[in-house]
């Protein structure tokens, strides 16, 4: 597991600072809505995985206004996990903000991201550090085998084809939340309702490279889905045009050059000033 931390820790996004003394390598942020009965099963699965890569870590639980009692569960099992953190929201304001939330706070160097739900397999993880090698900001799942009913598969399907086309990049699954990214590549997304799924393309759009790697993809056991067609697929067929104007219009995040490399670059070749 050594080696895959080795390699996640990679070269920084131009301008980059690695992370601060003290901080956790590894954040992970959850979203969570409603989703009371899934956090026990779902940290512990977490702790185990991340326990295993042997680095520090931490797991930002952002709670997003919800009514079954989460947030105390989440208390509840603090006094276990002393890595584990709430960030509650006052109100419902959607996954996306709740990313955004948890990004903002994040202190690790390396951004872990994935559904409270279940369906996303923590197992994927150290394979996906694995991939977040030197030059690349993110490394993205794509569910194999999707185990959800099939209204939402087509929808998926749909929504994935009209979005490429319209914004110009390929996107296997922007609806899967299972990402490692580096934290200084999120500094400047941009923060939209409706950002989580089109966030691969914003950081292509913004100079990074982004890579899609197969994940695994299990039933949902415990819960209720808070998506369907309308807040899914139409929502996001309208994004999609934002998108293609944001296109013409992004920054390139990664202009920034290494103080160290301009530093080097102006220091005389043979050292000392060079006189007439």
């Amino acid at each position: 597991m050594q080696a895959e931390e080795q390699r996640a820790g990679g070269k920084h996004p131009a301008g980059a600072a690695g992370p601060a003394e003290g901080a956790p390598r590894f954040s992970v942020v959850l979203p969570v809505y409603n989703e009371r009965d899934n956090l026990q099963p779902l940290l512990t699965e977490l702790a185990e995985v991340m326990t295993a890569i042997g680095a520090p870590f931490e797991v930002l639980v952002v709670d997003d206004g919800s009514t079954d009692g989460g947030p105390a569960e989440v208390e509840r099992l603090r006094a276990r996990w002393p890595w584990l953190r709430l960030i509650r929201h006052r109100f419902n304001a959607g996954q996306s903000a709740a990313f955004l939330t948890g990004f903002a706070r994040a202190r690790g160097e390396i951004v872990i991201t994935l559904d409270a739900d279940g369906q996303n397999d923590p197992h994927d993880l150290p394979a996906m550090l694995a991939r977040l090698e030197a030059g690349v900001a993110a490394v993205c799942g794509v569910r194999q085998r999707r185990r959800d009913p099939w209204i939402r598969r087509v929808s998926s399907r749909i929504a994935n084809a009209f979005r490429n086309l319209v914004t110009g990049d390929r996107v296997a699954d922007a609806g899967c939340a299972l990402r490692v990214m580096r934290r200084a590549a999120l500094q400047e997304v941009l923060p939209f309702n409706g950002l989580h799924r089109f966030l691969p393309t914003v950081l292509r759009y913004q100079g990074y490279e982004v890579v899609e790697m197969p994940v695994n993809h299990r039933p949902r056991t415990r819960g209720q889905s808070k998506y369907g067609i309308r807040n899914r697929l139409w929502r996001g067929l309208v994004d999609c045009l934002a998108m293609r104007w944001y296109r013409a219009r992004a920054i390139r995040a990664d202009r920034v050059q290494p103080e160290h490399e301009a530093k080097q670059e102006c220091t005389p070749a043979h050292g000392g000033p060079r006189t007439g």
